[in-house]
């Protein structure tokens, strides 16, 4: 029986050998098995941007902030909030007290006129037949254009009377505030209608200098509203800071159609500006860089020796992905781009993606002995046989002497037992 476990041991080590040359020793197998598998990048050409978002007020392109010229009891109000309107149309009468009295003072001077050009005509025959001497008639003439100055100062003030009292829309747009009411006591400080014309939406908002010198009319911003994205053209940016805030105020235009009232004068939005860019600049992923010491640091793949290197290098603008790198890298670099707690100066590794040249396969090593075909050597110095061989030919202590098997094993066991 033990002699029968020894035959198949020795087989089944002869296969493993036989096969070897398409497998990895247990060395090799452990060593493929232990080293951790990175991925890694080139570093590429690219801007960088770096964005910072903001709070702005959204106003209508034109608006209008409507005010009485003159106070007085409010009559009439013939719009409200939300309402559109042409330009002239009425929006309110004011009692100003001051039409009544203008009427009177142009009906008298209406009717002066009338009665010093009916004196003239009189004259005027009179001149004609040598009744009266040129200089008296000229005193007619001086009447009557007396008279009609009187008049057309009559009539301006009635009509500026009327137009204070009757409080019409300047532009076209649609009335955004309406705060007044019927009977209400109003002068010409009480604000009672905002309209806004009918161009685009603007936003304003404030930034620093820093990211002021950034900024430029033309520029594009991005403007979020309810989960709604618009795009903003600046249009206006001041050289001069708020004396409140210290900040620069900027106005975008908003490039949208905004019909649908997505944007309602006055509401909050978020915008996003670029505050910093750096153009066509060596950048990698953000998280392939480390830091220690206050220096930063990137690992590299050598793929000649399948180990990292740690590479100190100098950064610059970085954004949510991307990190410029000043110095210490190359297009050529193989930059880790994965974490490992393994990472360390020489650690092997296995890049993903390619052939594992370090430990190798049967196929590229070959068996120990450097033979094909041939076992491991036996202890007398000669290679053991091929598994096929020792499977075919089989032990010739395990056949009778009359070639059958079986009963030789028999009496082998009985002598060794007698023999005990």
């Amino acid at each position: 029986m033990k002699k029968g476990w020894i035959i198949g041991g020795v087989a089944v080590v002869a296969l493993c050998l036989v096969v070897g040359k398409k497998l990895m020793t247990p060395k090799q197998f452990a060593q493929g098995v232990s080293d951790p598998v990175v991925v890694a990048e080139n570093p590429e050409i690219r801007d960088i941007e770096l964005t910072s978002g903001l709070v702005g007020s959204v106003e209508p392109e034109d608006v209008v902030y409507v005010y009485p010229k003159a106070g007085g009891d409010v009559t009439a109000v013939n719009v409200q909030a939300g309402d559109t309107v042409k330009a002239g149309q009425l929006l309110c009468v004011i009692d100003t007290k001051q039409v009544e009295s203008a009427k009177s003072s142009l009906d008298s001077a209406q009717l002066a006129l009338r009665q010093a050009q009916e004196e003239l005509s009189r004259q005027q025959v009179l001149y004609a037949g040598g009744g009266i001497s040129e200089q008296a008639y000229q005193q007619y003439q001086d009447q009557v254009q007396s008279a009609q100055i009187q008049y057309n100062n009559a009539k301006t003030n009635y009509d500026n009377q009327v137009s204070y009292s009757q409080v019409t829309a300047p532009i076209s747009g649609t009335v955004e505030l309406c705060d007044v009411k019927v009977y209400d006591t109003v002068n010409s400080g009480n604000l009672l209608c905002v309209i806004s014309g009918e161009g685009a939406k603007v936003v304003s908002f404030s930034v620093t200098e820093r990211i002021r010198g950034n900024l430029n009319p033309g520029d594009q911003i991005r403007v979020e509203k309810d989960g709604k994205e618009y795009t903003g053209i600046i249009y206006e940016v001041s050289t001069m800071t708020d004396s409140t805030t210290g900040l620069f105020p900027l106005k975008a235009r908003i490039d949208e159609s905004l019909e649908d009232g997505s944007l309602p004068t006055g509401s909050s939005v978020k915008l996003y500006v670029v505050a910093q860019s750096a153009d066509q600049v060596l950048s990698v992923p953000l998280d392939s860089v480390y830091y220690e010491g206050g220096n930063s640091y990137v690992y590299t793949y050598d793929s000649s020796s399948s180990t990292l290197h740690k590479i100190q290098v100098e950064t610059g603008l970085n954004n949510s992905d991307y990190i410029e790198i000043d110095s210490g890298l190359t297009t050529d670099d193989l930059v880790l781009t994965t974490w490992s707690s393994e990472l360390n100066e020489g650690t092997k590794v296995r890049l993903k993606g390619s052939t594992d040249t370090s430990t190798g396969t049967a196929e590229d090593q070959g068996t120990p002995d450097g033979q094909s075909g041939q076992g491991a050597p036996d202890a007398n110095g000669q290679n053991a046989e091929s598994a096929s061989d020792i499977t075919d030919q089989g032990a010739p202590e395990a056949q009778n002497a009359d070639g059958t098997p079986g009963e030789q094993n028999e009496q082998d066991v009985s002598s060794e037992k007698s023999g005990q």
